[in-house]
């Protein structure tokens, strides 16, 4: 198997940053790195791709942005606090739109590299993409939000989706709630996967057995979150409350429950993540997880800003806590 950049990083003890640094002739390295690196592709018989060559020409002040999925407003907060950020420290963004797909974030992924921009933000598809690995081996710094990639050492800002998710459950358990739903995005992403996590954890903590029937999971849209309450709401014993792991399952799961006529919280509870300005107009008000989203982009300007000064400083997975709101939709206690 031909050796990885990551493969010279270990073995001449630097960064995957410090190795592309050296192969694209760039200054600020020291003559002892620059050894030992050269060192390390000679001995591992290295070949540097062509997108590695190609940079030796100067990047510009664009920074690069890939968000999974515009339409959630999740996103459009993160990026205005990106464009905010960026501005302030005279660089512009460049937005792209993943969509969930995989094949588009390798292809944004791709052009961003080619059109040599300064750093990339990135919301992944997927926990593991060989074009994660493409980015470090491009020499491109780059910062992960909101999922975590597994594959390669990269800088992340993230939310607690475990704690917070367990928090709200917790919540709905301690209003007399024994049979609770929970609507939530994939396992595939890690927030779904947290946010299940967190559920699960919630749910043992009462000593209570994990129902599969009363969890679904599935692509983050409002028609999911529509069929995917429907289902709940049709079993023989149906619950009496729902977790929603985001804004728009969220906006499916109201839609089927009006659809059925029922009332909430007297018919049932419901605790939501994400709290979006929409949620204002909903009557009885909804208890949501609130995620500090600016908070975020800015912060993911700001770990990449550093990257960029500074290649080889520890990465970073900053870990930022998320707040359970307690409102009207989760009120009414059972067997009060």
């Amino acid at each position: 198997m031909p050796a990885k950049i990551e493969d010279v990083a270990r073995q001449a003890g630097v960064s995957t940053a410090t190795v592309s640094r050296v192969l694209s002739g760039k200054p600020y390295v020291s003559d002892d790195l620059r050894e030992r690196v050269i060192s390390a592709v000679q001995d591992l018989n290295y070949r540097p791709s062509r997108v590695a060559r190609s940079l030796r020409i100067q990047r510009s002040s664009i920074i690069g942005l890939i968000v999974s999925d515009i339409q959630n407003p999740f996103f459009t907060s993160v990026v205005r606090a990106v464009e905010d950020t960026a501005y302030q420290h005279k660089f512009s963004v460049f937005l792209c739109n993943s969509d969930e797909n995989s094949e588009k974030e390798t292809m944004y992924v791709e052009l961003m590299v080619a059109e040599h921009v300064a750093g990339v933000i990135l919301s992944p598809t997927l926990g593991q993409n060989d074009i994660y690995r493409h980015l470090a081996e491009a020499g491109v710094p780059a910062v992960a939000i909101d999922r975590r990639v597994t594959n390669v050492d990269i800088d992340s800002v993230l939310i607690d989706n475990v704690g917070a998710a367990r928090q709200a459950v917790l919540h709905l358990l301690e209003m007399g709630h024994r049979r609770i739903g929970a609507v939530i995005g994939t396992p595939v992403s890690s927030t779904g996967e947290e946010r299940l996590r967190g559920y699960v954890e919630a749910i043992q903590m009462y000593g209570i057995a994990v129902e599969p029937e009363m969890i679904r999971t599935g692509a983050p849209r409002i028609v999911t979150g529509h069929d995917f309450t429907n289902e709940l709401l049709g079993l023989p014993q149906p619950p009496s409350a729902i977790f929603t792991g985001n804004n728009l399952l969220t906006l499916g799961a109201l839609s089927a429950i009006h659809e059925r006529g029922l009332r909430i919280p007297d018919d049932i509870g419901i605790a939501a993540f994400d709290e979006m300005e929409w949620m204002y107009f909903v009557k009885p008000a909804l208890t949501v997880v609130a995620q500090p989203t600016y908070e975020m982009g800015r912060t993911a300007v700001e770990l990449l800003l550093q990257r960029m000064e500074d290649p080889d400083r520890p990465y970073q997975e900053v870990l930022l806590a998320a707040a359970l709101h307690i409102r009207e939709s989760s009120s009414r206690r059972l067997g009060a």
